[in-house]
């Protein structure tokens, strides 16, 4: 896959993609810190058909989904031959009594035997976390184990 980085001199920096069928996408990474997902005519990169402005949560939010997607595929595809193991993505979410406290606090191997194997942040990959790790809301969490354990871990991070 070919990423075409283009320098906007007093902007920040363009990085698009042409996908399978054709598609080109976008992001603009302004100065300011502001991005921009934008969508241009395939025959026309510079003819823009969608633009969607992201805050800096929204875009952290959208590199963890696409990135936390292809880790759970992996992990899946790497468990296929192990029965009753499973890979499941959870979302620290604002309000969750983990937010801003160090993953050993929730206890989820003690209490479930789920293994958390990788967290994604703002489309960074944190893999095999310490107890020590903080959390922070908007954080997606990749986890192996049964089907009962991964239920009771996600009960786990939504309620403590």
């Amino acid at each position: 896959m070919n990423v075409e980085e283009t320098p906007l001199p007093g902007i920040g920096t363009r990085k698009d993609l042409v996908t399978e069928s054709g598609r080109r996408v976008g992001v603009v990474a302004y100065r300011d810190g502001d991005t921009e997902l934008i969508v241009s005519k395939p025959d026309d990169p510079d003819a823009c058909v969608a633009s969607i402005p992201l805050t800096r949560e929204e875009a952290s939010a959208l590199g963890n989904l696409l990135g936390g997607h292809q880790i759970v595929m992996q992990l899946t595809e790497e468990h296929s031959e192990f029965p009753g193991v499973v890979t499941r993505q959870f979302s620290i979410m604002a309000g969750s009594p983990f937010d801003n406290r160090p993953m050993g606090d929730a206890h989820l191997r003690t209490r479930t035997k789920v293994s958390v194997v990788a967290v994604m942040r703002a489309g960074q990959v944190q893999p095999s976390p310490s107890p020590d790790f903080v959390l922070r809301a908007g954080d997606l969490l990749v986890a192996v184990g049964t089907l009962d354990g991964l239920d009771a871990a996600a009960e786990i991070l939504r309620n403590g």
